[in-house]
């Protein structure tokens, strides 16, 4: 997208793409299953029947074929779908492929729920040409639609999935700490929100992780740590506090453990945590949800210069526990202890009912789990099962793996109350939340979403580049969880 997540390559906003169905002209498209083909076909003329038999069109989801319109219109389309409950992206092939112009869908089975269709139409037509010189040309695609009330959700959703995008895919020199924060700063203006930021002197005191992982930044880049506190008009202290946390390493070159080049080709996207957390945020602040919001953002740049932290330190942290260094490439989960240690005290001694936190944590979660699956891990069976569920019913799904006591003790350390690297290569993502979880207020609900925040293939509505992952699902158990 050319601007931030509000408008696809043809610069018409988000809200556009999809409207109500008021009879305006429109090109028909008719959605049929493989199964239903035949059916369909037997009373059509013999134009479309041949018209669908040059294309070898079978009706396979995902396919589409242009076929003669009728009662006017220059054509029409008809596209292959699994089944009449259609999921999100039934549609995000035909509003990658199909010429700009206006479509609708023709009446269907009265069954035929396209809600969630909704949002694979207006993410079909992501782009990220910030840095094209020429960017593409081609005119949106509109839908109308005759499910009104499904429109809302699906762009409120579509736009922040494009918000991640949008940030995940910037480079660091572009999106550093700095950025990070004039995004946080914007979000506090629109929605009338506190935003409180910690640098400098006042970060070494207050966040000593924090600062010790970017105090070897550029000047430009140095660390911060950012707090956005909201409630809705009406809040008061009944409404439950809710913290979300995410990891804004803007780029890890893996400190002193300095990582190979091919490794750090992709580290502009070590800050896809924070790009979730704000997403999340947006969401929760647009919908006015019942809670009282605190968004908690560490910002730093894990970089290489006289000053770096080493392998070997002992840490400091807010939460008082100190930390040996057994590898400087384990940034993360430092900078991400001292704010859920922050979000953990909560404010007046009103402590919060959740914290979610989003961190591209871990390799070894996407060695158990590949790219498409954040790894998710609670401490509560009923939370983990509902943001599960939040998942299947968003297509958006995530996989718990377990914080098994047992492996405490590989974070054990010889001078110090626990280490931020165990060398025993075992079970890597769940040490990496057990370590997350010593700085947890005791008693709160927590879940830590291990996610990885690009897509190296595109699929349809996807395309190859930074993504949210575990979003949607997260999204879902809030709604359910707080919307009454």
């Amino acid at each position: 997208m050319s601007t931030r997540s509000d408008k696809p390559s043809a610069d018409v906003p988000l809200s556009d793409l999809i409207q109500p169905d008021r009879g305006q002209a429109a090109t028909t498209i008719h959605l049929v299953t493989k199964d239903g083909l035949e059916a369909w076909l037997k009373p059509r003329s013999a134009a479309t029947r041949a018209a669908i038999a040059g294309q070898k069109f079978k009706g396979e989801a995902g396919a589409h074929a242009i076929i003669p319109a009728e009662g006017g219109d220059d054509y029409a389309v008809v596209a292959g779908v699994a089944g009449t409950n259609l999921d999100s992206w039934a549609l995000a092939r035909l509003a990658e492929t199909l010429p700009g112009g206006t479509y609708r869908l023709a009446p269907a089975d009265p069954a035929c729920n396209v809600a969630r269709a909704l949002i694979g139409w207006a993410l079909g037509q992501y782009r990220f040409d910030r840095y094209r010189k020429e960017a593409p040309t081609e005119g949106a695609r509109i839908l109308l639609t005759a499910q009104a009330k499904a429109i809302a959700p699906a762009i409120a959703e579509a736009g922040a999935i494009t918000l991640v995008r949008d940030l995940v895919n910037t480079p660091a020199e572009d999106l550093g700490p700095g950025e990070i924060e004039h995004e946080v700063e914007r979000l506090a203006k629109l929605h009338r929100a506190t935003l409180r930021v910690t640098r400098g002197e006042a970060l070494e005191r207050e966040f000593p992780m924090v600062h010790m992982v970017g105090r070897a930044a550029g000047r430009s880049h140095a660390p911060r740590m950012i707090e956005l506190e909201w409630g809705p008009a009406d809040a008061n202290f009944a409404h439950p506090r809710v913290a979300i946390v995410g990891k804004g390493v803007c780029f890890d070159s893996g400190g002193l453990d300095i990582k190979p080049s091919s490794a750090m080709l992709l580290m502009k996207k070590d800050m896809g945590g924070a790009a979730h957390a704000i997403a999340l945020a947006r969401l929760v602040m647009e919908a006015g949800l019942k809670v009282r919001l605190h968004l908690l953002i560490p910002a730093v740049e894990n970089a290489v210069s006289g000053n770096a932290f080493r392998p070997g330190d002992v840490l400091r942290s807010r939460a008082g526990i100190s930390v040996e260094i057994g590898n400087t490439d384990a940034e993360g989960r430092l900078i991400l202890g001292d704010a859920l240690t922050r979000a953990s005290e909560g404010v007046e001694g009103v402590k919060p009912d959740l914290i979610i936190d989003f961190a591209t944590l871990t390799g070894a979660a996407r060695v158990a789990l590949g790219p498409d699956l954040p790894a998710l891990m609670t401490r509560q069976d009923a939370t983990a099962q509902a943001l599960i569920d939040g998942g299947i019913a968003q297509d958006d799904p995530v996989w718990r793996l377990p914080l098994h006591e047992a492996y405490r003790d590989y974070l054990k350390s010889d001078i110090a109350d626990i280490n931020n690297s165990p060398t025993s290569g075992f079970a890597g993502a769940s040490v990496a939340g057990l370590f997350l979880d010593r700085f947890v207020g005791e008693g709160i609900d927590w879940a830590h979403f291990d996610t990885f925040a690009w897509r190296p293939a595109a699929k349809p509505g996807r395309p190859k580049g930074g993504d949210a992952m575990g979003l949607r699902a997260a999204w879902a158990m809030l709604q359910a969880r707080y919307a009454g």
